[in-house]
């Protein structure tokens, strides 16, 4: 049975019991289970104060709860750290693979003025749109670092390309996956439709997302990342960037911008993944030292080039 045949029957009204089935690696006999069905809803935004003047704002995905949940987290911060004393915010976009175009736009507003946000341009110039920002930037213009990674798609990678452009934030991290392509369902009768790729995602400046990504303001290594990162641009027939700049960089021999590291990362058995916003985060740290003015590592000690041999 496939999962989607295996999802589908366990699917049914809310507030009614099903009992599962589960065969377990350990088990001598299989384990009966009985839950409740129920709307879930995930909880997309995370926060909280580090040290004890940084907000720190983590949004693991575009729902339509997000913005709420942002505006939440901002009053909570304010509401325990005064405006004198808070140096600016944090905004975790690492591993979040996008979801609601209009909550990316929504949230991207949170923290600009004025000024375009994001385009969506299609094969004809009277297809494209334009979104822009209102005025009110909730956090009163604070100093403002977004986080990013090779899991941030979509989405993400919108927030960070506007707040970029506009120098609102300073964006850091690594490359960020690359999605920047629309796509319509176009309805084909009889229960059926199809999902054609339809337009492009454009910064405020113009650039194209897609299968580049966003390249950070200040390039720090993850440690714990031992994951072979696949991004836009790795996978077959995926939709090329047109971007001019790009030719040219390479005809001209231009280094890109996101070096790979210097030395390979650790195994996954040396290294347990960071947990986002612990005190373990790496990267975390980094942006919080960018914050206060202080010098910011790109690799961690453990990442760092071992000395030369005399020999």
């Amino acid at each position: 049975m496939t999962e989607e045949n295996s999802v589908e029957k366990m699917r049914g009204p809310v507030n009614t019991k099903i009992k599962l089935t589960i065969v377990r690696k350990g088990q001598d006999k299989p384990i009966e289970v009985s839950i409740t069905r129920d709307v879930i809803r995930v909880r997309s935004v995370r926060s909280h104060i580090e040290g004890d003047d940084v907000g720190y704002i983590r949004l693991s995905q575009f729902n339509e709860q997000t913005t709420e949940g942002l505006k939440k987290a901002i009053t909570d911060i304010g509401a325990k750290v005064s405006q004198d004393k808070l140096k600016g915010y944090i905004l975790d976009l690492r591993n979040n693979p996008g979801g609601l175009l209009d909550q990316a736009i929504s949230v991207s507003d949170a923290f600009l003025q004025k000024g375009e946000i994001v385009s969506t341009r299609g094969r004809n110039a009277e297809e494209t749109q334009r979104f822009s920002a209102r005025p009110g930037d909730l956090t009163s213009g604070k100093p403002l670092i977004v986080l990013v990674n090779g899991g941030s798609a979509s989405a993400s990678e919108i927030v960070a390309g506007a707040l970029q452009d506009h120098k609102r934030a300073k964006v850091l991290g690594t490359q960020s996956f690359g999605k920047g392509s629309v796509q319509t369902i176009m309805p084909l009768g009889n229960n059926t439709a199809i999902k054609l790729t339809t337009a492009r995602y454009y910064t405020p400046s113009g650039r194209s997302i897609q299968a580049l990504g966003i390249t950070p303001d200040v390039l720090v290594e993850d440690p714990s990342d031992t994951m072979t990162r696949v991004r836009e641009a790795d996978l077959q027939r995926h939709l090329e960037n047109n971007r001019i700049e790009q030719k040219n960089d390479v005809e001209k021999g231009k280094e890109p911008v996101a070096k790979p590291r210097s030395v390979p990362p650790p195994s996954p058995a040396e290294q347990k993944p960071t947990d986002f916003g612990s005190k373990d985060d790496f990267q975390l740290t980094q942006a919080i030292a960018f914050l206060k003015g202080e010098p910011v590592k790109s690799q961690a000690p453990t990442m760092a080039q071992a000395p030369k041999s005399p020999n």
